[in-house]
């Protein structure tokens, strides 16, 4: 089954983009437009970076980075309640089976 694409248009740094998604993602497109466009523009104002191509480059740098961080940190917190769901479920053992022993 063929799923619907939509024609979307967004605007990054005074420029438009017509770009083909799926028709159920056009949103995130927009948001995550919105998102590029503030970043290159953050770039673009401190005035340490010129050119639409270097601004680009830094920005995907930047949210790479931030994603990498993002990625660490749902690890750490994966591992957290991972540990924290086998201590639960070793106390959950250690009752079941004093039950089991006091019903003998």
């Amino acid at each position: 089954m063929s799923e619907a694409y939509a024609q979307v248009s967004v605007r990054i740094l005074d420029k438009e983009y017509q770009i083909a998604c799926p028709a159920n993602e056009r949103t995130d497109l927009l948001d995550s437009a919105e998102i590029l466009n503030a970043r290159m523009r953050e770039i673009r104002d401190s005035g340490r970076v010129v050119g639409l191509d270097r601004i680009a480059v830094m920005a995907a740098l930047n949210m790479a980075n931030d994603l990498l961080h993002a990625q660490a940190r749902d690890q750490a917190l994966e591992g957290d309640v991972s540990d924290r769901l086998k201590l639960i479920s070793e106390r959950m053992d250690s009752v079941l089976s004093n039950t089991e022993l006091l019903d003998l």
